[in-house]
Formats: C-alpha cells, structure tokens, sequence
C-alpha cells in the first residue's frame, strides 16, 4: 500500500513539474499577429509530422524554461505551421523548424545549431540592443574575456555611428556590437582619430578604414568538407600572410549568403571566397575555383594590384539598380508573406490603369464631315453662315463647266460632224 502511495505521489509530483515545463512554452494561432506587437517573441515554426520538430520538442521547452528563470524579456511560443499556413507564410517560414525572433517590425532568422545554450544565446543577444554600451575600463575588459571578437563604435553622433548602428542591427543574429568612450578603452588602445570603429581579434586591434574585406562564405548549419577547406584557408592566409595584407586587408567567413546576395544585387554559391571594397562598394570573384593557399594568395594579391576584375560599385547606374533590386525584394518579400495582400496592393491599381488605357485605346470615332463640320458651325452668326452657303454655291458653279468640257470631249466624232 506504501508503494502504491509512493508511486502514485511521483506521478503527480512529475505531472505537475511537466506540466510547468510546458507552461513556458505558449501554443500560438491567428490571434498571435495582433498580440505580439507589444512583446518580444522567439517562436518555433513546426509541422507535426517532422521529425527535426519532434527532435526540436524537448529542447524548445528546456528553452522556455531558461529564459523564464533567467528572467528574460523574450517570450517563447510555438505554431503549426500547417494549421495556420497563412500565418507562418506571412513571416516568411518556407522549411521546419523555422526558428525566429520578432522585435517589434523586425524577424530575426536563428540558423545556428539546435541547442539550448546557443539559442538561448541567440535569443538573448538579439532581443537587447544593437549597440550595447561599454562605460568603463572593467566592462570593457570583462566583455574582452567573454567575445573573441569584438566590434567597438568610439566617438560621439558622426554618418560613421549610424552606419555602424544600422550595421548592427542587420548583423546582431551573428555577433555583438558595442560602442564606448575612448576613456573606457585599454591604455594600449591608440586611435589616431575620432570617431572610429575598432576591432578587437587575437590580442590586438584594427581600425576600419574602408579596407577590403576578404570572406569565405560558407553554411556552418549544415557544413561540408569544402566549407571547412575554405574557412581554413582564409585562416591560414590571414594568419601566415599578415605582415602582407594586414595594412589593406580584413578576413572572415560567414554562414550563409542572405547578406552578401542582398549586398551585389546578385547570387553567390555557397561555399564560395569574394572580396568587398567597402569604400566604393565594388566587389571580387575569383575567375576559378580557389583550390590551394597559393590560388587563394594570388586572388587577394590581384585585387591589390588592380588587375582583378571589379564589378558593381556606387555609380549612378549601380544606384538605380539598388533602386530597382530593392523594389523587386520587397514585392517579392510581400508575395511571399502574403499572396492575396500582394495581389489586392499591386494587382488593383494595375487593373485599373488597364482598364483606362483600353478605354482611351477602343474609342470610337465617327469620320463623318458632317458630325466633324457640326462643332466648327456651332456659334457662327446668321450673316457668316450665308457667306459660306455662297462659298459653296460659287464652288459648284465652277465645277459644273468642267464636268460639261468632259461630256463634250466624249463625243464621238459622228457627232462632231452633225454639230
């Protein structure tokens, strides 16, 4: 009878505990659009019948829970994807899971791995400030110790600093970024002017100047042997050819090419090298596969010495293309999320100017002297309709004659003689 007590006292004790775990986790529908506005939300995008989800399930939960104690702003929730379709499509959900962070107008992507660390991490960065302040030398060493790289902004309001802030706010889902005075900075830090952006890698510093950004772009969320060749390769060129390159040269790798593909106007494989002027805008591909260092070191070095060839850039031309490409996305962006919405904002006013062109096209016209002659008569006087009457009159009796020369010229010559 004890046992029985016992096990049945753990099966509530585990019921409830459960049942708290999941009350972390809110179920979301179509009332969710209108609700969330006010909050920030990190929300997992499932169907029931994927297997990733269900993998998903457990950690989502362990998700919530983290958040909730930790005493986060982020709300956690998740949605059928397949039962509110309209909803999922709306924010842009084309896979599952499809894992997102929605800030007010904005929708952050998470494509990093499926663990509670990362996307608590993930939710906890992204949910702050672009730009978090660094106001004294403590914070500044203790954020040094936790980041392996850190972007600093250093100066007052400058066109540099809302750069930097709009940078951040596109790029925060894959690091941090920080602004500080230049009392806060290490007293090794020497910055030749103000205001500046400041990269803090390996123990030292670099300043950013409009330098040429080399970039592996590769998918960290599903990589692939050639993913980790080239990543490995920009690491050894920017390490073993520093003294080179590091006056004219900054490199990276990054996952994915949703940034990259928005910034050329254009289409990237993955994994694939390109380099970015930053100052002019202009870009570089390799005109081959980058198979070995050497290729790799002759590709940086040929865009150094300008024999590389440069593609688009910040001309008038380059500029209306932006134009146009940042049209295009963005009705795209709307069908996407919304076909019936698409189809009314852009489909409707096209109908409309259809309708009036076919109008103004399928007129009918009446050639008729008369109806052309009616409106010319309108408001003539008595006296200047008679003078045309006249006109006419004289312009018949002239033609008459000559109509009589004719007949007179067709008479046979039988008839001459008889006359």
């Amino acid at each position: 009878m004890a046992e029985v007590k016992a096990s049945l006292a753990c099966g509530v004790i585990a019921a409830f505990l459960s049942s708290a775990v999941l009350a972390f986790v809110e179920d979301l529908d179509d009332t969710f659009k209108d609700t969330r506005v006010n909050d920030v939300w990190l929300v997992d995008f499932y169907a029931p019948w994927c297997g990733y989800c269900k993998k998903l399930e457990p950690i989502w939960h362990e998700v919530g829970a983290e958040l909730k104690s930790s005493g986060s702003p982020v709300r956690v929730g998740k949605m059928d994807a397949t039962a509110y379709s309209g909803m999922a499509s709306e924010f842009g959900v084309r896979g599952y899971p499809t894992i997102k962070l929605l800030k007010g107008d904005l929708a952050y992507n998470y494509k990093g791995p499926r663990t509670k660390d990362d996307i608590v991490e993930f939710a906890n960065r992204v949910a702050g400030p672009a730009v978090r302040a660094l106001p004294s030398k403590q914070m500044f060493e203790h954020m040094m110790k936790r980041h392996d790289v850190l972007f600093v902004y250093v100066g007052g309001d400058s066109p540099l600093k809302e750069k930097y802030n709009d940078a951040a706010s596109e790029l925060i889902v894959y690091t941090y970024f920080f602004s500080a005075s230049e009392e806060a900075l290490p007293e090794s830090v020497s910055l030749p002017e103000l205001p500046a952006v400041v990269v803090f890698k390996d123990g030292g510093y670099f300043t950013y100047d409009g330098k040429l950004v080399a970039i592996a772009i590769i998918d960290e969320k599903d990589p692939t042997e050639e993913s980790g060749r080239l990543k490995t390769l920009m690491q050894r060129v920017a390490k073993e050819y520093r003294e080179h390159f590091n006056r004219d040269f900054q490199f990276g790798h990054m996952d994915g090419n949703d940034y990259i593909n928005s910034l050329i106007m254009g289409e990237v494989t993955v994994p694939s090298v390109i380099i970015l002027n930053t100052s002019n805008e202009q870009y570089f591909l390799p005109s081959e596969p980058i198979e070995s260092m050497e290729q790799l070191v002759q590709f940086i070095s040929s865009v150094l010495n300008g024999s590389a060839q440069a593609y688009g850039g910040d001309g008038i031309i380059q500029r209306i293309k932006r134009v146009a490409f940042d049209a295009r996305s963005t009705i795209m962006s709307v069908f996407r999320s919304s076909p019936l919405l698409g189809c009314f904002l852009f489909g409707l006013p096209l109908g409309v100017i259809s309708l009036m062109c076919y109008g103004i096209c399928t007129a009918e016209s009446d050639d008729g002297s008369d109806d052309i002659d009616a409106p010319k008569r309108e408001g003539l006087t008595d006296e200047e309709e008679e003078e045309e009457e006249e006109e006419r009159q004289r312009a018949a009796a002239l033609e008459g004659p000559e109509e009589e020369d004719e007949d007179v010229g067709e008479k046979d010559p039988e008839e001459k003689k008889t006359d």
